[in-house]
């Protein structure tokens, strides 16, 4: 891969680690395995059958976390520490030098990680934000829709990162930059709903 590529596999990687990790490792790893792509050298690790069935059982046992209300907010809380070093470290590896290519500078491989970290902590903080909102409504079936739907997105991305990863780096800048509009007016959105119900209570008292 040249400089572009990497990048694109790197930061295309690290956004669907954002929404799923363990389904962004098992797709690597599987893909790879079968043969139907190539994985940088430093990656072939993910086709271990050891890793690939961690990938797999984690990513089950996240689908059905994932769908249940208020579990799946606990779920993103603890995964705020898993999700963006993951996605760091994956980009860091991917571009390590290895026999069949002698990778990038040290500086550039840290910037990358960096990169890779701060995708995947946006994609992951969008995820999060909107499942909190999500979850404020009675009905159940938004989150259904909404956890498949993140699903697809990391599934596809990943796989899409490894096929065709300039391609990828443009749908990632634009889905960042969607997820970072999105954060904000969640925020907004939160902040004017604690504001009306401090000034009920105040006027309550």
């Amino acid at each position: 891969m040249g400089a572009l590529e990497s990048l694109g596999f790197a930061l295309g990687t690290a956004f669907a680690s954002g929404l799923n990790l363990y389904a962004t490792v098992a797709t690597l790893g599987l893909l790879h395995r079968f043969e139907v792509v190539q994985l940088p050298p430093e990656l072939a690790v993910l086709a271990h059958p050891v890793v690939l069935g961690v990938a797999i059982f984690l990513y089950a046992v996240e689908f059905f976390a994932d769908k249940i209300p208020y579990v799946d907010n606990l779920w993103d809380v603890i995964h705020t520490f898993i999700r963006p070093p993951a996605a760091a470290l994956l980009a860091w590896t991917a571009l390590a030098p290895s026999s069949l290519a002698p990778g990038v500078p040290e500086s550039w491989r840290l910037v990358a990680a960096l990169l890779a970290g701060s995708v995947a902590l946006t994609s992951h903080g969008a995820k999060a934000s909107a499942r909190a909102g999500v979850n404020a409504s009675p009905e159940p079936v938004s989150n259904w829709v909404l956890s498949l739907a993140e699903d697809g997105v990391a599934i596809g991305l990943a796989a899409l990162a490894i096929t065709y990863p300039v391609t990828t780096l443009v749908i990632v800048l634009v889905l960042t930059a969607l997820c970072i509009y999105l954060i904000v007016k969640l925020f907004g959105l939160l902040r004017r709903a604690l504001g009306r119900l401090m000034q009920r209570r105040a006027a309550s008292v």
